[in-house]
């Protein structure tokens, strides 16, 4: 009989759209839907947009989760994250309970907890609060990390350092050498780290990796991936200051594009090109530095043969139409040696018009958020689930002796050690639209990747 693994504790990072599906301006309005039947029999496309708590209250009601927190900066906006909680999550699916919890010891109370505890107060600011939420924690427990790029490297590092399995979303970290960093400390404290590479997890893509192996050496790669300009008033925050539309979502498709050529060939030299004037201009007033459309063109070597050079080309904008059916146009082509590859993941031939609201497009692929006949929630098949899974469990394993963090760089899966060429061609294409100029990707002595 295969032994019951302990219930993993749990910290969430970050409490903005993909944590929450809350934003400063209220309810995301992002185009990942559930249509509602509404009391007057009138169809409505109700947005949703959080990920992250969905996933784990769900994972907590299976068993495989157990206490959970949440941490931001600003603990002025815990109230209404909550009321947003309650009536998204606790209100449309039965058992799903995102309040409290009594502790019993047989017929004896122990205690009365949060089963969702929040950091800072309702009452602070604290861009430091993390630190305080992290060290409540015990060896063994998990931190996921849904925070502004530029965060991501400390937040990660000081959970590593405590013994936490960390999950971090994409770009894991702005800097090639905080990457690495990461890598290290990871194997020394004997953690699992993953980047949260959902895509990976995508039936279509991971399919089409295994098809590209038929296709000989690689010749060339393009891929598109852009959001609406609305983004744009969602991350005014960070926008141009800590981080760039390259890092945010070209991060998707560089990783894939360095999955499916993991044994192939390495990246050489990027290039990277950009446009400007939206962002900047009214409405959305980001900063002067802020780039709308960012491109950066990659040369690949082949491992194999010295002969064989591929060319990438990888672009992202959040300047898209917002009218366009969809929240991220997303599509991509693969050319090898003996054959293509080619993939529109913005439309999957589900598509739906409702009066006075327009054609939308559907991915239910991602994360159902509809309901099943029995009122439970249905998305635990949506490789955005699937991916937060993966990482619960390996870090469940790891705990009960299993499995060793190692193990789980053999399986091609998003770990920390198998995401570096990511980070390098991000740190490589912001270098070059700085210094105007390309940067070349070599590896040194100790297999150490280095940028020059």
């Amino acid at each position: 009989m295969a032994k019951e693994l302990k219930k993993l504790n749990c910290l969430m990072c970050g409490t903005g759209e993909y944590t929450t599906g809350w934003t400063g301006s209220g309810a995301s309005q992002s185009d990942k839907k559930s249509l509602v039947i509404s009391d007057d029999g009138n169809a409505r496309q109700k947005s949703f947009s959080y990920v992250v708590a969905l996933t784990l209250f769900d994972l907590r009601r299976l068993g495989k989760v157990d206490q959970l927190g949440m941490v931001g900066t600003n603990g002025r906006k815990f109230p209404a994250i909550r009321q947003h909680l309650q009536e998204k999550i606790a209100d449309v699916y039965t058992d799903m309970d995102v309040s409290l919890v009594l502790r019993h010891n047989g017929a004896q109370r122990l205690a009365v907890e949060t089963i969702f505890k929040s950091y800072p107060d309702n009452e602070s600011v604290d861009g430091e609060a993390y630190k305080r939420a992290i060290d409540e924690l015990s060896k063994g427990d998990a931190v996921i990390i849904f925070t502004p790029d530029s965060t991501h490297y400390p937040i990660a590092l000081y959970a590593i350092e405590r013994g936490l399995h960390v999950l971090v979303t994409k770009p894991a970290t702005q800097l090639l050498k905080h990457h690495q960093d990461l890598i290290e400390k990871a194997k020394e404290h004997n953690v699992v780290v993953f980047v949260e590479h959902h895509k990976r997890f995508d039936p279509a893509y991971s399919d089409a990796k295994a098809r590209s192996a038929a296709l000989g050496e690689f010749n060339f790669f393009s891929a598109w991936m852009s959001q609406p300009k609305s983004q744009l008033e969602t991350f005014r925050a960070w926008a141009g200051k800590d981080s760039d539309i390259s890092y945010y979502l070209s991060s998707h498709h560089i990783d894939i594009c360095c999955w499916i050529l993991a044994d192939k060939a390495v990246p050489t030299r990027v290039v990277a090109s950009a446009a400007t004037g939206i962002a900047t201009s009214e409405p959305y007033n980001c900063v002067p530095q802020t780039e709308d459309t960012i491109t950066l063109l990659v040369d690949w070597q082949s491992i194999k043969s010295a002969n064989h050079k591929g060319t990438a080309v990888y672009t992202a904008s959040w300047t898209a139409p917002t009218t366009s059916g969809v929240h991220s146009a997303q599509h991509w082509y693969y050319m090898g040696e003996k054959g293509e590859l080619t993939l529109d993941q913005a439309h999957r031939g589900y598509e739906m018009v409702v009066d006075g609201q327009g054609k939308s497009y559907f991915n239910p692929f991602y994360m159902k958020y509809s309901p099943s006949e029995t009122g439970h929630f249905d998305g635990q098949r949506g490789y955005g689930y699937v991916s937060i899974e993966k990482f619960i469990d390996a870090a469940r394993s790891v705990n009960a002796g299993e499995s060793k963090p190692g193990d789980y760089d053999k399986h091609g899966l998003p770990t920390i050690a198998n995401t570096v060429l990511t980070t390098a061609i991000l740190n490589a294409g912001r270098i070059s639209l700085d210094e105007k100029r390309p940067v070349y990707i070599k590896q040194g002595a100790n297999e150490e990747w280095i940028l020059e």
